[in-house]
């Protein structure tokens, strides 16, 4: 997959680029929906043989055109949607930086710059995408607007279980920490990026000692709780389970400091350093303030027996 960054205003011409199918959408999370978006793009670009493409925008429109400073975090950061998209066998991803002046495009001067001038024969997008000032323009209006030099596609919408799979209800669902629904509505486990670095060691000293993770990108951190995970070091995967909060029973109740913590199963080598990817699978319970040491070490290996348990029944 080739990535082409786009400045506005760009200086592309029609003459530069191979004809091409062209997803377009911000495909946060790249859910079933965002997937099902460009593989249609996929399989119509290998039908007419021409390229297959996907358009996406960076920053989150909604901190440039926020009245408030808005800090965003995301389902799949920039790096991982690249990741994704190109394991979908996409031939070119343009990624647009989002700008106030980008964003006060009509509706047809974004046609003509972003869609016509990059030699597109058919756009591909989702029955609620929108484009230009104010998103004036819709799948409706493309047609009027593609001045007969390309077709389109409108991909309706999908559903899991009677819900419309959408963006907001995976970032609902993880707020929540509904893991499992979450899942669902990806079609992948939810995952993330991160470094093992060095924590306080407490988990050590009671017999089971955990990776504490830096998270690479911005990711959307799942409710506080514990849940049964995987996490994938030098390409081979681990069963665990992971705490995400504030470890009340150490901590002092005014230090706000969030840390994500992983303890292994049968494993026993250090990692300080490396990198990793954590992938959730399913809320235990609550995190909890313990009276003492021994009542949290019970706890622990109840929440490890869970995580064993439920591991073993998928």
């Amino acid at each position: 997959m080739k990535l082409i960054t786009v400045h506005h205003p760009h200086s592309f011409s029609k003459e530069e680029f191979p004809p091409m199918v062209l997803a377009l959408g911000y495909f946060d999370g790249v859910h079933k929906g965002h997937q099902r978006v460009i593989r249609t793009a996929v399989e119509t670009a290998k039908e007419q043989n021409v390229h297959s493409a996907v358009m996406t925008f960076d920053p989150h429109p909604s901190v440039v055109l926020g009245h408030k400073h808005k800090h965003i975090r995301f389902i799949t950061p920039l790096e991982d949607k690249k990741e994704i998209i190109s394991g979908l066998g996409v031939d070119y991803l343009f990624v647009v930086r989002f700008t106030s002046e980008f964003a006060s495009l009509l509706p047809q001067e974004f046609v003509d710059q972003y869609i016509i001038d990059f030699n597109v024969v058919h756009v591909v997008a989702g029955f609620d995408y929108s484009y230009g000032r104010m998103g004036k323009g819709t799948m409706e209006t493309l047609p009027f607007h593609s001045r007969e030099r390309f077709t389109s596609t409108t991909v309706p919408k999908l559903t899991e279980e009677e819900d419309k799979i959408s963006s907001s209800l995976i970032r609902e669902s993880l707020k929540e920490g509904n893991v499992t629904k979450a899942a669902k509505l990806l079609g992948r486990p939810y995952g993330m990026k991160g470094t093992v670095i060095h924590g306080d060691k407490r988990g050590r000293k009671i017999g089971f000692p955990t990776a504490n993770i830096e998270m690479a990108h911005t990711y959307l951190i799942p409710k506080n709780g514990v849940y049964a995970v995987r996490m994938r070091i030098h390409e081979q995967w681990y069963e665990g389970v992971c705490n995400v909060g504030f470890k009340p029973t150490f901590k002092n109740p005014d230090e706000f400091s969030l840390s994500i913590e992983v303890h292994l199963f049968n494993f026993h080598s250090s990692i300080y350093g490396e990198e990793v990817y954590v992938e959730w699978f399913n809320r235990i319970r609550d995190e909890q303030k313990f009276s003492g040491i021994e009542e949290l070490i019970n706890q622990i290996q109840k929440d490890k027996e869970t995580a064993i348990s439920y591991f073993s029944g998928i």
